[in-house]
């Protein structure tokens, strides 16, 4: 801006230049008429200035028109870089280009080391859940990896918690299992053991049925024998008087002998 202010200057004090030697060579060549050959060489040397001052005077109003592309240069690489390195690993994400270093996974949370081997850059991200959380670019290896064993610190750290609250809720899952299985296995013992009572109650009373209908059963055997030995008796004495006055048979008088001894 000050260069252009001073070319500015210049070609004013051309002009004004110009014009009083204009005035000065019109008064001499009313007055003097051999002094019009030496206003002539001065009004030609002080022109010169103005012709050396009208391209920089053309410069200063080209610039405007040059700053246009310029600025939209700027603005269109501000653009790409407002996008971010998140926006930018995603969409190369959708490509073939980047490869896959390393990658490691603490619950939920895990680190990245991708690279872009077109260009050789590195992008180390961190997320969770899949989602970039922060995305670090660079053409640095050494750095890359640095950043990569960072994230993956980080990504642990992270994680602690919620491996901590994964690894609780598995082992109140787990005794609440047991619990069911015990709870089950006790229902089941109960079970068998309401059988158990019952069967039991039932051949105590089948027990003792048994025992009353023995006890029946003897009395009526102890009755029928009576009645038995009644009956036999009343056969024999009815057979005797039948016999009687007859020889006794052989079978009889064994019989008697037996009966003796």
């Amino acid at each position: 801006m000050n260069h252009y202010s001073c070319l500015r200057g210049t070609a004013l004090a051309a002009l004004i230049a110009i014009g009083g030697l204009g005035t000065t060579a019109c008064a001499t060549a009313q007055s003097n008429a051999d002094g019009a050959a030496n206003v002539a060489t001065v009004a030609s040397a002080a022109t010169a200035p103005v012709m050396t001052a009208s391209p920089a005077a053309s410069t200063q109003l080209s610039s405007p028109a040059a700053a246009p592309d310029q600025t939209t240069t700027a603005t269109a690489a501000e653009a790409k870089e407002g996008q971010g390195n998140v926006a930018e690993l995603q969409r190369l994400m959708q490509g073939t280009e980047l490869s896959e270093l390393r990658t490691a996974y603490n619950g939920t949370y895990g680190a990245s080391l991708l690279l872009h081997g077109k260009d050789m850059t590195y992008y180390v991200a961190l997320f969770q859940q899949k989602n970039f959380w922060r995305v670090i670019k660079t053409s640095n290896e050494d750095y890359a990896e640095a950043v990569y064993a960072d994230f993956t610190r980080r990504s642990a750290q992270l994680a602690d918690v919620e491996i901590k609250r994964t690894k609780l809720a598995a082992q109140k899952a787990y005794t609440e299992a047991l619990i069911a299985a015990a709870q089950a296995r006790a229902d089941r013992l109960q079970a068998d053991l309401d059988v158990a009572r019952k069967q039991q109650e039932l051949a105590a009373s089948r027990q003792k049925q048994a025992r009353e209908e023995a006890a029946s059963l003897q009395t009526q055997k102890l009755a029928a024998q009576e009645q038995l030995n009644a009956m036999q008796q009343q056969v024999h004495m009815l057979q005797s008087e039948t016999e009687q006055g007859l020889p006794h048979s052989r079978s009889t008088r064994f019989t008697h002998r037996r009966n003796k001894h």
